[in-house]
């Protein structure tokens, strides 16, 4: 009898399994499943006659195949489990950033990860998504507080700027912006005051010598020199700080319409454009295809991202909300800040390209944020009751 209940039980476990498996979003994961072979494609023309890179298109589908495992299992997780997770995870991970501090190695030129046993981990990447739990967390307990003041979003600000000090310590400018950025749209979302928001865009702009003086480093100062350099037309070394967004110009530009032909770009096969199979990822596909079909990778791009904002706007709970809100804005604010930069828009920063660009940090964090949101699907029609 016993064994025939344990049966029971663990053939039931199984079925809710595998129903909980074709619930998940699959149109959503079948479309991420879709840009990361796009990348797998642009990389092996990215590195085609590199000899040194050839096996990198390889390493970025065999760790898109583990991030696809860290999306599925993520969105299993139930939310209240989510819940729970995040205060401590947030915690956890800031006690790495401050060892990091103290500890850290450095690598590419800044120390921003510590070795945990035999693996070095960066955790200002998973601050992208502890942070969003964090916040979702604080808003849904603190949500019957809320009467439309600031005071409410002064915890959420420090939530945010504590661990953004710490990785702009790094330095890490890219991280520090994402943050900010995520951030402060989920508080946008939670409710602030437009005079607010205005006020404290004045401030920013305000801060703007003093951050330039007194904050960034010498190299960043150079990158901001040249980008003003060349937003105002002034000559610039094209040899030296604005050798990289020249030639990638000149790729974006070459590709015109229609694009040169797969491995037949000029720029991208002849090695021109530094690190152009990862930050400038997008250079080899604007030159080789053209500009209709890179825009409508940013346009399939869009699509998955509005349709990760739909799972935010249906869910019953606040923390599946801001939850999934804050995720989009986080891979969002990668295409964004990307796609600007490598126009000329914004100055040079470490930004990758998401499933397209190779790196496992990123990779990661992306399937992370797309977890959560899968996980705000299933988990859609809970009303999730924490005593908020």
């Amino acid at each position: 009898m016993a064994t025939t209940m344990r049966a029971s039980s663990l053939d039931f476990s199984r079925r809710s399994l595998w129903t909980q498996l074709g619930a998940l979003p699959w149109g959503l994961i079948l479309l991420i499943c879709a840009m990361a072979m796009i990348g797998v494609a642009i990389l092996h023309s990215a590195t085609f006659t590199n000899p040194e890179e050839a096996g990198l298109p390889i390493r970025h589908a065999t760790r898109f195949g583990v991030a696809l495992g860290v999306l599925l299992v993520a969105g299993l997780v139930p939310l209240k489990w989510w819940f729970w997770a995040a205060w401590p995870s947030y915690l956890a991970t800031l006690v790495l950033l401050v060892a990091v501090e103290f500890f850290g190695f450095t690598g590419g030129g800044a120390q921003r990860w510590v070795q945990i046993g035999p693996v070095g981990v960066q955790p200002s990447e998973f601050m992208k998504v502890t942070l969003t739990l964090a916040l979702a967390a604080y808003y849904h307990k603190r949500w019957n507080d809320f009467s439309g003041g600031f005071v409410i979003h002064l915890p959420a600000l420090a939530l945010i700027a504590l661990p953004a000090a710490l990785i702009f310590r790094q330095p890490d400018f890219g991280t520090t912006l994402a943050l900010f950025a995520s951030g402060g749209m989920m508080i946008f979302l939670a409710g602030l005051w437009w005079r607010v928001i205005m006020a404290i865009g004045v401030a920013a702009v305000a801060s703007i010598p003093a951050i330039y003086f007194f904050v960034l480093q010498d190299y960043q100062r150079e990158r901001v020199d040249t980008y003003v350099a060349q937003l105002t037309g002034q000559s610039v070394n094209v040899m030296d700080d604005g050798y990289q967004i020249e030639q990638a110009k000149i790729a974006i530009g070459s590709g015109g319409w229609t694009g040169k032909g797969y491995m037949e770009g000029t720029q991208s096969q002849l090695d021109y454009i530094p690190e152009q199979h990862t930050d400038f990822i997008l250079t080899v596909l604007a030159e080789e295809f053209g500009f209709l079909v890179t825009s409508g990778v940013l346009i399939l791009w869009m699509v998955i991202l509005g349709l990760g904002l739909a799972i935010a706007l249906r869910a019953a709970s606040l923390f599946a909300r801001f939850a999934a809100a804050g995720a989009v804005a986080t891979v969002a604010f990668y295409i964004l800040f990307n796609v600007a930069m490598v126009l000329g828009l914004v100055p040079v920063v470490g930004v990758p390209l998401p499933l397209l660009s190779y790196g496992g940090t990123v990779m990661i964090t992306t399937a992370g944020c797309f977890g959560l949101i899968c996980a705000a699907h299933l988990g859609r029609n809970e009303p999730l009751n924490t005593g908020a």
